[in-house]
């Protein structure tokens, strides 16, 4: 394909030229962190390129895929509150047991009643009756959950394993889910599958926030097991101490560059393990019939290929990656914060970087991943300098200044469309485009 684009070394090059900047002129540790959370966007645009750049699927459901992968860490890593479990687990058992009966009940009516009006009002019937009955148990079960210590704790609590075990159990729930969205939106026009994964994802985070019982709602739940030592157990080591005192370094700012450097090396593993599975399943033979439905859906059902089939495939495989994500970016957070999963953030910026990166190319999406997040994260700074240095000329109680240096932090915004503008402008099909 002929065009404009950019090599991937050059990419890779300008990206750590970046970093590097970051840590030689504000610190070390503002790079490492910004460093771990370009791994995990690089991983979660994957997803999305997945989805879109191999079949087109146009997905703006990512923030309820990501928020599973959340959920997934509380519900596997997080020790069980034994008192809550006396006193609900009961009534919640019950409630789960009467519901599935309920929707078993349903299915078996669906398949033996002959279609009509006895068959549709017999599946409503069994389907509000359970519902209620369900209800009586559940509400009762959730409210004595939610009274045990309600500050500290009011739910469940998790299983108490190990919590990279969480990550796979994240993309297997996000997964799960995307198959039951699948099986009822991915029928629908692209347009139409769009709006129900934006709906569907906000039910998901909706439910997230009331449920407390599950997740402590808008309390949110803290202080999530770590897969690499906490700073204070490090600044604790011998050999670390005369590793500061050799170097004269500050121990605590060590210890901390340490962590970040874990979770670094445990990031970009996943990465290239998740980098190197897409790029294999893009180049087999079943990645090249995902393009060819991409490209003609009309031609390849006329050659006998299950489009819907496929784009079902596809649409799990994506959530799976970006369930996966959501779960590496709630332990490096080290807490569930459900109101903290807007669109903005995890549908938005994910687009962006899938556009900017290169829809179809793996290694557009990581640098889309890269280099969007470090503009976002280091837009406002920038911003703040920017118009500390225009306005250094006005007095110090001026209106004008103070309102422009305030105003800084929307710079954000500013970048992320007059970038997506200027590469639309002159890389139409991203920086790295599909060959």
């Amino acid at each position: 394909m002929k065009g404009r684009e950019i090599g991937r070394l050059p990419a890779l090059a300008m990206m750590a030229a970046l970093l590097v900047s970051v840590g030689l002129l504000q610190s070390w540790n503002v790079a490492l962190s910004i460093l771990n959370l370009c791994l995990i966007s690089a991983i979660m645009a994957i997803g999305v390129n997945i989805q879109w750049g191999y079949a087109g699927l146009f997905n703006v459901g990512i923030m309820g895929f990501a928020a599973l992968g959340g959920l997934a860490v509380v519900l596997v890593s997080t020790p069980p509150v034994r008192e809550a479990w006396s006193a609900g687990s009961g009534g919640l058992l019950a409630a789960a047991i009467v519901a599935g009966t309920g929707c078993l009940l349903a299915f078996v009516a669906h398949k033996r009643l002959p279609p009509g009006r006895t068959r549709t009002l017999s599946i409503l019937a069994v389907l509000v009756v359970s519902y209620f009955l369900a209800r009586w148990f559940f509400g009762p079960a959730t409210d004595a959950v939610e009274r045990i210590e309600p500050a500290k704790t009011g739910f469940l609590g998790g299983l108490g394993l190990p919590v990279i075990l969480s990550w796979i159990i994240g993309g297997m729930l996000a997964g799960g889910a995307a198959w039951f969205i699948g099986k009822i939106a991915l029928g629908l026009r692209s347009d139409y599958l769009a709006i129900a994964t934006l709906g569907i994802s906000e039910i998901i985070v909706a439910v997230l926030k009331g449920e407390d019982w599950l997740t402590r709602g808008v309390k949110n739940v803290v202080g999530l097991p770590r897969p690499v030592p906490y700073e204070v157990e490090l600044q604790d080591r011998d050999w670390l101490k005369a590793f500061a005192e050799s170097t004269n370094a500050d121990l605590a700012s060590l210890s901390s560059i340490i962590v970040k450097l874990t979770y670094c090396a445990l990031f970009a593993t996943v990465l290239a393990v998740v980098f190197v599975l897409s790029e294999l399943a893009l180049k087999s033979p079943w990645g090249r019939m995902m393009r060819a439905i991409r490209d003609n859906e009309t031609a390849a059902n006329a050659m006998g290929k299950d489009v819907t089939g496929r784009h079902l495939e596809v649409f799990v495989l994506g959530s799976i990656v970006v369930g996966l994500a959501g779960a590496m970016l709630t332990t490096l957070d080290g807490q569930m914060t459900p109101a903290s999963y807007q669109p903005l953030r995890f549908t938005f910026l994910i687009w962006v970087m899938v556009i900017v990166g290169g829809s179809g190319n793996n290694w557009g999406a990581v640098l889309g991943g890269f280099l969007i997040w470090f503009l976002w994260v280091e837009a406002e700074p920038a911003g703040l300098f920017l118009m500390d240095f225009l306005t250094a000329w006005l007095d110090e109680d001026s209106g004008l200044r103070a309102h422009l240096i305030d105003s800084a932090a929307h710079m954000r915004l500013l970048t992320m469309g007059f970038l997506l503008i200027l590469v639309l402008r002159f890389f139409p099909k991203g920086l790295i485009p599909e060959r």
